[in-house]
This record gives structure tokens, sequence and C-alpha cells, in this order.
């Protein structure tokens, strides 16, 4: 193998942050690192993916499927190396309609057409709009699936009662429980500071998993969720029918999976890009995401997108390049195929503990702390997108906190709109415009004026404001119209030069000056229809 290759490979593999010069990604160190990091991911994977496969009701080999093939491509295609993907509860809790109501079968093509669009929207570079995501907004949504992932956890608390009832632990089985749990979370706090040659959280979980079967302890095991031995992933077209009324059955849904699939992996893309300090390509990990569950889909999978927790897992524990990713991947389907009966022994409290520490790690708790220096309106975004993650699902809650950071940003844009007025020799008055004049302060613009009391020349100048859209062409047109009902002559200054033929064509007064600005109006006025539209 040549220089060349070599390096093409490592920069491949390590996201392209490796550089001809540097030294290779790939010591000895650095691969164990990136291999026993993957393992860990691996054991949080295997419970996860069974819990949201019964949220979805169908068989847990569906999700561990897709936690494989969708891990596996979006680890070696995704836009974030170290990123980890597959099946989630926020997609669970759509699926399960479609599939009580028509089947597994609906569910595959569903999740094919989920990926079709999610490539759409890569191809479209539609991922650039995550950064319209205001920062409380990222704040609510980090609190909100930190308290997500601690609820999920607690129904491993739970056991199956004699009438099939699910009822919550009791007496000694939860002093047993709660035990290995606090320990695999004091050996994940602890091991950082004794030694860095395995990952913390795989050290509690070999620990505990050692103890509890060498001393034959009694508490729940992965095997108590549900068997996951199988075979590889077969090649499966969707068996439904290729008809109109199918579609519209699936395209909702379709829809709605790809929108919270992009959301989810686009936000944690952002999170894991702060923690490891490099920027992640958006665009790329949504084609990443729509190929991997179009894969899928025709694999038997139930789809996916990025885990948050899984990802934290993964840099916490080192892992920094697209090989822990895939080895994650890998170690999966290992346990499927290979491993089942060993995996199934693991005690449950070692993979809640090591979620609890995620949930610890992941909790933006620099948030309470500024609660009282920020400003009131980012505080409720932040509690608000909080909550509706809680209670309802990762897309409403953002879209939510961005309408309101939106509304909330235009209301205070519209109280800054004000006007200085003077009196010139001539008798005529100046109205000097402060603050941007847009559709949210066109009417406080319309109260400004008092065209029957103002003398018979008025100049009204934009050299401190702002014409942002048509709404303000239009508040300009309403106010000169009632100037000239009244017989009196209005001036406008310091307006663009596009201002300048817009205003024009509707046979407005303006006056040239060497120091207008030279911004661009997002709209055009059409003679033909008298009417804006999109323009400039």
């Amino acid at each position: 193998m040549t220089k060349n290759t070599l390096a093409a490979l490592a920069n491949r593999i390590s996201g392209g942050d490796w550089k001809d010069g540097d030294i290779m990604p790939f010591s000895l160190g650095r691969v164990k690192t990136e291999l026993l990091s993957g393992l860990t991911v691996a054991l949080a994977l295997v419970p996860e993916a069974v819990a949201f496969s019964f949220v979805a009701g169908v068989h847990p080999l569906v999700g561990l499927y897709a936690a494989f093939i969708v891990g596996l491509v979006t680890a070696v295609m995704g836009g974030r190396p170290g990123m980890i993907s597959g099946a989630t509860g926020a997609l669970a809790v759509v699926m399960v309609a479609l599939v009580a109501q028509h089947g597994i079968e609906y569910l595959f093509a569903t999740v094919v057409l989920m990926g079709v669009l999610q490539i759409l929207a890569g191809v479209f570079h539609l991922g650039k709009f995550i950064r319209l995501v205001p920062h409380p907004v990222m704040l609510g949504f980090v609190n909100g699936l930190a308290i997500v992932i601690f609820l999920a956890q607690l129904t491993q608390f739970q056991v199956t009662g004699v009438d099939g009832i699910k009822e919550w632990m009791a007496g000694w089985p939860l002093v047993m429980m709660l035990g290995l749990v606090v320990l695999t979370m004091l050996i994940i706090w602890v091991m950082p500071k004794i030694t860095m040659i395995i990952p913390a959280p795989l050290a509690g979980i070999v620990v505990v998993a050692g103890l509890v079967i060498y001393f034959g302890i009694d508490v729940p095991r992965v095997g108590d969720l549900a068997s996951i031995k199988g075979g590889l992933p077969e090649f499966h077209i969707p068996s439904i029918p290729m008809t109109f009324e199918t579609l519209k059955i699936i395209l909702p849904f379709a829809v709605i999976l790809a929108a919270i699939g992009l959301i989810e992996s686009l936000l944690t893309l952002n999170l894991v890009g702060e923690i490891t300090g490099k920027v992640g390509g958006a665009s790329q990990e949504c084609v990443a995401q729509g190929i991997a569950n179009t894969v899928t889909g025709m694999f038997g999978g139930m789809g996916g997108c990025a885990m948050i927790g899984q990802s934290m897992i993964n840099v916490k524990s080192g892992g920094r390049t697209r090989l822990s990713a895939v080895s994650a991947a890998l170690f999966l389907l290992i346990f499927i195929v290979y491993a089942s009966s060993m995996i199934e022994q693991i005690p449950l409290a070692a993979l809640v503990g090591v979620m609890f520490m995620v949930v610890i790690g992941t909790f933006a708790w620099q948030s309470l702390t500024i609660l009282r220096r920020i400003p009131m309106t980012d505080v409720v975004v932040m509690i608000l997108v909080t909550v509706v993650t809680v209670a309802s699902d990762l897309a409403i809650a953002v879209v939510v906190g961005v309408i309101v950071s939106a509304l909330a940003y235009s209301w205070n844009n519209a109280m800054r709109l004000h006007a200085l007025t003077s009196i010139m020799e001539d008798g005529s008055k100046i109205y000097q415009m402060e603050g941007p004049l847009f559709f949210g302060s066109v009417a406080g613009f319309a109260r400004i004026f008092v065209p029957n009391e103002d003398p018979d020349l008025v100049i009204i100048d934009f050299k401190y404001s702002r014409v942002v859209d048509q709404s303000a062409l239009q508040a300009i047109e309403d106010i000169a119209m009632k100037y000239e009902k009244h017989g009196k002559t209005l001036q406008l200054r310091h307006l663009t030069h596009d201002c300048h033929r817009l205003l024009n064509r509707a046979g407005q007064l303006m006056v040239d000056a060497d120091d207008d600005p030279d911004y661009g109006v997002a709209v055009d006025y059409s003679i033909k229809t008298g009417s804006f539209g999109v323009g400039h």
C-alpha cells in the first residue's frame, strides 16, 4: 500500500481531521481506544434497541438490525466521526400507530420512503437550516433528552407479576438493583482517576457483570428482556401493494419520521461538534441518514437516527474517529450472531448505571445557574423546549422553541422603531427614523405620523433605519397616500437604490443622496398587478 493510499485511508477514517505530516491516527493506543469505545457503545445499544422495538410493537431483532445497519452506514458516511446512530425512542413512538394499523411490512416501506426524503433534504442542503435553532432551544433539547434518557431507564426497575402486569420492584430485589447501579456509577467516576487504559463505562459493565455472574446474584439481565440471538439480516423488499392508496398511508408517517430523525441527528451533530471542537457536515449527515434508512428498510430494520446517549458514551470513552462507530455496529452484529448467550447474562443494572452517568454528563447544568442572568424570553424558551421534549417529542419541541424565539425576536425589534422629530427653518418637519421597519413594526410606524397636523412639507429620513420587507414598503406607500389626501408633500431620504426604484414606480418623491445605503430589499413591486412579490 502506497503512502498516498495510506494517507487517504487515514483521512477517511479520521473524518478528514488527519493531514499529511501529522502523526498517523492509527497508533496501537488509538486503535485500542477506538475499539474499546465501540465495544462499550455496542453493549449499551442492546437493551436500548430491544426496548424501542417493544415501543414500536415489533420483534427485538427488527430494532437490533436497525441499530446495526443505521449505525454502520452513518459511521462510514456521516457528517461527524464518532457520532452513533441507531433505533431511537423518538421514532418508535411514531411507528407504533403504523404497525398497529397496517402491519410491519408497511413500516419497512415507510422507512425506505423516509430515507429517500432525508436524502433529498441533504441534496438540497436543507440541513443548513439547523443554524436557525437558537442556543436556548439547544439547551432545552439537551436537558429534555437527558430527562427522557433518565425516565427510560426507570422501566428497568419493573418486573412482570404473576398476572402478567408490570409492577415496581420492592424489598431486597430493589436494594440489589440500586446497589449495582450505584456501584457501576462509582466505577465510572473513579476509573479515569486510576487509569485510562480502558473506557470507564466498559470497566463498570465488566466489573459488575463479573460480580453478578460469579456470585450468581439474582437480578434482571439482558436476556430477561428478550432473546437477541439471530442471523445476518436478509434483503427483503417490503411486501405491500404498490398503489397510490399505499402511498397515502405511508407518506405522512415518512415525512414525520424523516423530520424527527433529521432534527435529532443534526442537533446531536452540533452537540458532538461542540464537545470535540470539530464542525460536522449537516448536508452530508442528512444524506448518510437517508441512505442508512433506505438500506435498513430493505433489510428488515425499523429505521433510526442519531442517538445522543450512545454518542456521549462514545465521546466520553475516547472515540473520535469513524473506527469507533464502525466497530460499535460490527460488535453489535457479532453479539446477535455469535455471542447472544454471553451478552444476555449482563445485568441490566450495569447498563442502567452507564446511562445514568450519561444523563449526568448530558444535562446542561450550567443552564440552571444562568437563569437569572439571561433574558426572560430565553428562560421561557429553554424550559418550554425541555417540557415539550419530555411530554411529546423532539421535533415538536424544536419547532415550538424556534417559533417562540422568532416571535420574541420580532416583537423586540418591533419595539425598537421610533422617530426623532425636528422643525427646519423653512417650516418643514423631519422624522428621523431609528430601528427596523418590517411587518412587526408597521403598525407602530403608522402611529408616529400626524398628517392632519404636520406642515406642508414632511421629510422621512431612513438613515438610521432599515426597510426590510414588503410590509415595510406598503406602509411607506400608505403613509404617502395619507399626506397626499391632505394636499401635503412627502419626501423620503436615505433609502436604498432598489427602494428608490420600487417606490418611484408608485409615484413617490424620492431625494437622492451620496450616502444612501446599499442593502437589498427582499421584495419587488409589480406595476401590472399592483402587488409585491419575491424579488432581490
